[in-house]
């Protein structure tokens, strides 16, 4: 990531190259929601594609639903969302801006305040002399909750027993459809449900461009373990060795953001955590790795116990280092069987499952992977963004697999546009490709660097001779020459990262 790299730069680069737009622009804009434009809708659903191949469909143990976002409105009351779903809210008496408590004080000082009591919040800002972010007076309100929770109504008349709720997380479908889907997919403990969707909290004030808003996508699952069984036979040497920068509880609670480079194994012999959640954690991390987000920018913060939600008894955020500070783009909760036991209580349903291996009835406990979906898509943006001075443009190092357009076909010249022409049309049945003829070639591949094209070919004279074509690597630059009877398998074995691009072809010094 470019190091220079601030916030607004960030912005103006995903709504030029057509990845972000505000939503409503032309009205003015309405804070918390935006668009995905023409390459960002691609790499998005790239990286939701990615996701559950690699947590989906290459897991034996997984299945997958896709769970309505209004549900019956006594979910919420069962879930617990009713009464504590909410942030601290505080009130400017002279200009009437409304903050998040505990982003003001964090912001203005050296403090970690999530998770304390609006009494404990109140203290803080009159001790501390906290500010209003919009006016800059000193003149706050007495501090409230605010339920993030968007309301709306089902039905023709809008009266209280119509009163329902667009769902803040995707969670509680793959609860209430437990018993449907371990019957109807023939599932044995342990095993996963998972879904991408979309989720709706009305945020105080949404920032950081698209990491707070108040419409996004959670890619999560709810991985469903006997309640006594705490060996994890999935756990390799692979998961055991795999290295993270921990923020533990123990340094936050000394005020310290120290990190240590530690193991999965480490944390299971100082009982951070039980092995089906190391298990889980360690493939979060393989997984942002495989998309390309750098280890340096990764951090996996431990909550403290102040700051726990109501159904965990231990939580692990993944943070990345954006521009605007080190953020939470996943998280990993051990939620235990509250869930379950929650809605059995107010559905007065059974939701216990027979187990084969204990013959026995049982409610499982879970464990909760969490992905941010738009979160991770700008991990990817500001992980891949690096402003080549030498080259004299920006360059977006993309994996391929996730790129929003995987080949950029160029005729050297006009005269060439018809043998380009014919080479585009056969590989875009293969390939994601971009035909361009705009500019000099140098133009041509300095855009394609930008959108994070991987692979350019370009068409000259010789190519015509010879019956090759020229592949320009984006990285590197280097350009290598392939015979286009070969050039479909070549270039499917670069875009798998099966083949390095200095042996897929004869390179031109």
């Amino acid at each position: 990531m470019e190091k220079a790299l601030k916030t607004e730069d960030l912005a103006n680069f995903c709504k030029t190259k057509g990845f972000i737009f505000p939503d409503s622009e032309i009205y003015g804009g309405l804070a918390g929601f935006w668009d995905l434009g023409p390459l960002g809708v691609d790499l998005y659903n790239n990286i939701r594609a990615n996701w559950w191949k690699h947590f989906v469909h290459n897991k034996e143990n997984m299945t997958g639903i896709d769970g309505s976002i209004i549900s019956h409105p006594r979910t919420w009351k069962a879930s617990g969302h009713l009464e504590s779903f909410g942030d601290v809210m505080v009130e400017c008496k002279k200009c009437n801006e409304r903050s998040r408590a505990d982003h003001i004080i964090e912001e203005q000082t050296d403090l970690k305040v999530e998770g304390l009591s609006e009494k404990d919040l109140n203290k803080i800002i009159k001790e501390n002399k906290i500010k209003c972010p919009n006016c800059g007076s000193e003149e706050l309100g007495e501090t409230k909750t605010f339920s993030l929770l968007f309301k709306t109504s089902v039905g023709s008349v809008e009266e209280e027993k119509g009163i329902a709720y667009l769902r803040g997380e995707t969670a509680q479908a793959m609860f209430m459809n437990f018993k449907n889907v371990a019957e109807t997919a023939r599932k044995q403990l342990p095993f996963g449900i998972a879904q991408i969707g979309k989720c709706f909290r009305n945020e105080i004030s949404p920032r950081d461009f698209i990491f707070r808003s108040r419409e996004f996508t959670i890619a999560e699952f709810e991985f469903f373990i006997h309640p006594k069984e705490t060996k994890c036979n999935l756990l390799t040497k692979k998961h055991l060795d795999a290295k993270l920068n921990l923020l533990d509880a123990e340094t936050q609670e000394k005020n310290s953001q120290e990190l240590k480079e530690t193991t999965i194994g480490k944390m299971l012999k100082e009982k951070r955590l039980g092995e089906w959640h190391a298990y889980w954690l360690a493939e979060q991390m393989f997984w942002y790795e495989k998309i390309g987000l750098d280890f340096q920018f990764i951090k996996v913060r431990q909550h403290t116990k102040d700051e726990l939600s109501h159904y965990s008894s231990a939580t692990y955020d993944i943070d990345f280092l954006f521009p605007f500070g080190s953020k939470e783009i996943a998280g990993n909760a051990n939620r235990g069987q509250y869930d379950l036991t929650q809605h059995i209580k107010e559905s007065k349903r059974k939701l216990e499952i027979f187990d084969e291996a204990t013959k026995q009835n049982v409610i499982p406990r879970v464990i909760e992977p969490t992905f941010g979906v738009e979160r991770t898509f700008l991990a990817v943006i500001a992980n891949g963004y690096e402003n080549d001075k030498k080259r004299g443009n920006i360059v977006l190092h993309l994996k391929p697999e996730l790129a929003p357009i995987k080949l950029g076909i160029f005729p050297l010249v006009n005269k060439l546009k018809e043998e380009a022409k014919e080479l585009f049309d056969e590989l875009k049945e293969k390939f994601v490709c971009q035909f361009d003829t705009s500019g000099s070639v140098g133009r041509r591949y300095a855009r394609a660097d930008e959108i994070g094209i991987p692979y350019c070919i370009t068409i000259d004279f010789d190519c015509k001779k010879n019956k090759d074509a020229t592949v320009r690597d984006r990285d590197s630059t280097k350009q290598i020459r392939v015979k286009k009877d070969e050039l479909i398998t070549v270039l499917r074995r670069l875009l798998d990262q099966e083949l390095k691009f200095e042996d897929a072809g004869q390179l031109i010094k």
